[in-house]
């Protein structure tokens, strides 16, 4: 498995990342930000389809502080509550200055070229955050859960920002999406995206929460928005 140790901005330590490389020179970088899951099957998945669309693709270890390597299946019932019991245990702002991180070592591996964060679920939710925080290029979130308490944060978004909305989220209550809509919908670098009568997770590579057509959708949507701001 082809890793990269990445060094924490705060000097607390070190963390791996999984690696997915192109062939040939990459076209840019692409951070992928796990779930509550770590990075297991299908996180590794994501990166291998963007490192075959041309990306320099890695997948930071954001549990590291807790509990590093861990792996998880959502579909087996105890390993669903053990990731979010996990989340319960999670600190945000720590692990946004470590996707930040992830990104200048991304960076490194496309030369110094443009870098994209796409996360799922918390993923999601932290792909908002370091949009808002990072310097990253360009920032996709599926399902991003709990946004509507983030919005004060909006005027830090500088570079373009993709919400994949899930209308069905058990996550994500309607009226939570409506106050997604009523805060972003005029930003000029933010782009949501509505997918009704879809549940949580509809996008994952693998598992009973697949949502095969709006999956596709959502993603073809994803590669067009990195071809145009990542390259």
């Amino acid at each position: 498995m082809a890793s990269v140790t990445i060094e924490s901005l705060d000097g607390s330590g070190s963390f791996e990342a999984y690696r997915a490389d192109p062939e040939g020179e990459p076209r840019g970088a692409i951070v992928v930000i796990q779930e509550v899951f770590g990075i297991n099957a299908g996180i590794r998945a994501k990166c291998e389809h963007w490192a075959s669309k041309g990306y320099a693709t890695i997948a930071p270890d954001l549990f590291w502080r807790i509990e590093p390597g861990i792996e998880l299946d959502p579909d087996v019932p105890e390993e669903m509550q053990r990731g979010l019991d996990l989340f319960g245990r999670f600190d945000q702002d720590k692990g946004v200055a470590d996707i930040e991180a992830a990104i200048r070592a991304a960076r490194d591996l496309a030369d110094s070229g443009k870098v994209g964060v796409v996360g799922y679920c918390l993923g999601g939710r932290l792909a908002y955050m370091a949009a808002a925080r990072t310097d990253a290029d360009a920032s996709v979130g599926y399902y991003a859960v709990g946004v509507d308490g983030l919005l004060g944060e909006k005027h830090g978004i500088a570079n373009p920002l993709m919400l994949h909305i899930a209308g069905d989220d058990g996550f994500v209550s309607n009226d939570v999406q409506a106050a997604m809509h009523a805060g972003l919908d005029d930003h000029p670098k933010v782009t949501l995206h509505d997918y009704p009568g879809e549940d949580h997770g509809f996008a994952t590579e693998m598992g009973k929460r697949r949502s095969e057509a709006a999956a596709v959708l959502a993603d073809s949507r994803t590669e067009a928005f990195f071809a145009a701001h990542i390259g």
